[in-house]
């Protein structure tokens, strides 16, 4: 017998919990001396991603010992369970390596291949996303809801470029370049996981990305689909945290925006 309701609101919540502890650690350490290291060219990790993983992954091996869990920078716990939970303990490194104040933690539970419950905190604007399935997604514990924009020309989009922009073809540049013209306006703000909450509030009406890790969509894409949006892949099929691409909308300008990305 699967989770139930019951279930979704508690991992729901405590998701919520370790994510705000995880990010009032990210605040405190914001304006102190972080060491960056490189994982690539442009890739970072700080000592405050770490510090933040840390203490998520000690938090869920406490309350859930045995759970999975998949993390971004260091973490791979591996147990024999159908839970894992699937963590990015700061996405917008960059941005918090610069001191530009768009970052997040994100935490999301998956069971059996699916993600049920989920939170995204913003720590500097006090922002808590949180979603569990079939019970709607909520903002500082107020209902969302997506955007009721029809059209693609008045929609406001959110998009990024992945870090091996400088050496690959395949590096969003040729899709930018199609949206570009055809809408009211595009944002790259630097953190894929607030990207989905802010289409989830109803802040942007679409967004599309490639070459994200599933802790970069995990939680934000149950969120999108709890607040009534819709995600799939480029061409308008199923989305998994694991494919390569990831289309996200209010639903109504989806189809639109499918038919930019083919061309």
């Amino acid at each position: 017998m699967g989770p139930g309701q019951k279930d979704f609101r508690m991992f729901r919540d405590f998701a919520s919990k370790v994510a705000h502890d995880a990010g009032i650690l990210l605040k405190n350490k914001l304006h102190r001396k972080n060491r960056v290291d490189y994982k690539g060219r442009v890739n970072l990790v700080t000592e405050a991603d770490l510090a933040s993983e840390k203490l998520i992954t000690r938090i869920i091996q406490r309350e859930f010992p045995l759970h999975s869990i998949l993390a971004e920078e260091e973490a791979e716990v591996e147990r024999k369970s159908d839970y894992r939970w699937i963590v990015d303990p700061l996405d917008g490194t960059t941005n918090y390596a610069h001191g530009f104040p768009v970052f997040c933690v994100s935490v999301g539970l998956e069971y059996r291949g699916e993600v049920i419950a989920g939170a995204v905190y913003d720590p500097l604007r006090e922002e808590m996303f949180s979603a569990a399935k079939r019970m709607g997604a909520s903002l500082n514990r107020k209902r969302i809801k997506v955007s009721t924009e029809r059209r693609l020309e008045r929609s406001l989009l959110a998009t990024g470029f992945p870090y091996d922009i400088g050496s690959s073809r395949e590096n969003n540049l040729r899709y930018f370049n199609r949206f570009a013209p055809k809408v009211q306006g595009i944002r790259r703000a630097g953190s894929a996981a607030l990207d989905l909450c802010y289409l989830a509030c109803g802040r942007f009406d679409g967004f599309w990305e490639l070459k994200l890790s599933p802790w970069d969509s995990a939680a934000g894409h149950l969120i999108v689909k709890e607040a009534g949006g819709k995600v799939t892949d480029f061409s308008g099929k199923k989305y998994s945290i694991y494919d390569k691409y990831i289309l996200a909308s209010n639903g109504r300008i989806h189809n639109q925006m499918v038919r930019v990305l083919a061309g």
